[in-house]
Order: C-alpha cells, then structure tokens, then sequence
C-alpha cells in the first residue's frame, strides 16, 4: 500500500538468514517504492555494493547453519554425558526447576501425578477397560491433563501408557523433523508445517530417571494396547466407503470415520461425539455414508 517510504536495518543478516529469502524481501520492498537501508554499512546501487550486499547475505545464511550444527552436537554431547534431560515438556508425574529445566539436578518425582499414573495402569489392566473408561474417570474425578485442562483425550491418555520413561527408561535422540507430506485433516491443505519421524533405536541416547510403574506391569499395558490396536473399528475393512478417512466436520474440525449399525446402515459420525465433557460435545448430526455425499 506504499505506507512506507524506508525500511531500517542493522545489518542483512538481521533481515533474514537465508539468502534467497533475504533478495525476495529487498526485490519486494524496492518494487513498491520502499527503500532498504543498513546502518552498519550504508549500500548503494554501485555494483561493487551489490555484490557484497549478495556476499554478506551468503555469509549470514552460513553462519545460520553453523551455528545450528554447533547446537545440535553440544546438546547431543550433554545428553550423552548425562547433563541434559531429553525433554522440552516433562512427562506427566515428573518435575524439574522452573528456572532450569533441563537441568537433571532439579528433576524429581511429584507424588500426586505419580500416584494417577499408577492408577491409569491399574485401570487399563481391568477387564473391559478402554482409554475411554480411563478418561471418563479422570474427567469425574477432577484430575486436570498435563496441560491443565479438565478432559482427557484419549490420545494424551495413550502417550502416558506408551511412555517408557516411567519404567526408568527415557531416551532421547529419537525422533527428527522432515516436512510433512500429508495432511492432518481434509480441512487442512496437503504438506503444511513439519512432522516427526522416528530414529533406528541404536541411536537413541539413554537417560536414567526415578520408576513410577513396574515392568511387569508396563509390559502388559503394551500387549493390551497392541491388540486393542490391532482389533480396532478403523483397521475394520470388512466395509467399504468411498469418503474413509476424507471427511472433517466444519464446524469443529474433528474428523469423521465411517460406522456400520447392527442393521446394515451406513454414516460417518464426527469423533466430538464421544467428548466426555458436555459442553465440548459435537452436536452434528450423522451424515449417511451410502450414497457417498455425506452433508456436514
């Protein structure tokens, strides 16, 4: 809109780090009549100033990377000599100073969370029991997640269970990011932001920390979720539909499986139906999954 006649920088690499980016913005700001000027060493149109504006930008795009290895391998150093937790967020049942919160000096048990992480097994294990008996339970007791919320997804209640650092097992160095390929949601477009994958396992590092659960225990949670898992209504292919996974609700975003009655009828039903709290319940109706043009 032309509202600014001067852009003010102290330098081109504080303008941006990578140099294709750092050309796009002045090619951008200059097209529009905007000047781009630097404090430290004022650039003319002199094409002995160009290229080293070019060169300065190359340099700063450099440094970004080498700072970044720099990091990388100083952090995987302390985790390997045990001065760094491998948590930005410490598993639930677990604390750490507020004021250094990596720091395995200050990381301690905290008694309470420990206490419904014992329980969440012991729950799991009785007969009948789903990640949904568990979340309804801790919802009705007041119990608040990880983040302070009052319901529990089943999601958050899954990662609790799979999580080996309550057997005194943690490891990090397990995962890196890569841009994503698919999407989370039919509402979401194809590719957009990052996901994490997995490492091999023999370049996990090790970490001791206290035991909330036995083994036995932890091993026979993981044999239930790994059947129940195997069982599940979503790896049911004994239905066909021609929407499976594509369908979000509009309204609140969640996804929409697909479901067969007893008698045969078909419809995708958006997964806020089963919200243990009230108030944060889909109230959308079913959409019939026959004709394959469900209306949300």
């Amino acid at each position: 809109m032309a509202e600014f006649e001067v852009v003010l920088v102290t330098a081109p690499d504080r303008l941006a780090r990578k140099y294709v980016h750092q050309v796009l913005l002045m090619e951008e700001l200059q097209g529009r009549g905007c000047r781009v000027e630097f404090t430290e060493r004022p650039m003319s149109q002199d094409p002995t100033d160009q290229l080293l504006l070019q060169i300065r930008g190359a340099v700063a795009e450099y440094e970004r990377t080498l700072i970044s290895e720099r990091m990388r391998r100083g952090r995987l150093a302390k985790l390997r000599s045990g001065q760094l937790l491998p948590w930005l967020r410490v598993p639930f049942g677990y604390r750490t100073e507020p004021e250094r919160p990596r720091d395995p000096a200050g990381f301690r048990l905290e008694e309470y969370e420990a206490a419904v992480v014992r329980q969440m097994f012991a729950w799991y294990l009785e007969q009948g029991a789903t990640l949904g008996t568990i979340s309804r339970r801790l919802t009705e007791g007041g119990v608040l997640t990880p983040t302070g919320k009052r319901s529990w997804s089943r999601s958050t209640i899954r990662g609790i269970l799979k999580n080996h650092a309550y057997i005194a097992n943690a490891y990090g160095h397990c995962t890196y990011l890569v841009q994503a390929k698919s999407r989370r949601s039919p509402l979401a477009p194809v590719g957009v932001g990052l996901t994490v994958k997995r490492r091999p396992e023999e370049e996990w590092i090790s970490v001791s920390v206290p035991e909330i659960v036995e083994r036995e225990t932890f091993d026979l949670v993981q044999h239930k979720l790994s059947h129940n898992r195997k069982f599940a209504s979503r790896n049911n292919k004994s239905h066909r539909y021609l929407l499976r996974a594509l369908l979000s609700r509009g309204a609140c975003g969640r996804s929409s499986p697909a479901r067969t009655s007893w008698d045969g009828r078909s419809y995708y039903v958006c997964r806020g139906h089963s919200e243990i709290v009230a108030e944060q319940r889909c109230r959308a109706r079913h959409a019939p999954g026959a004709s394959g043009c469900p209306r949300s």
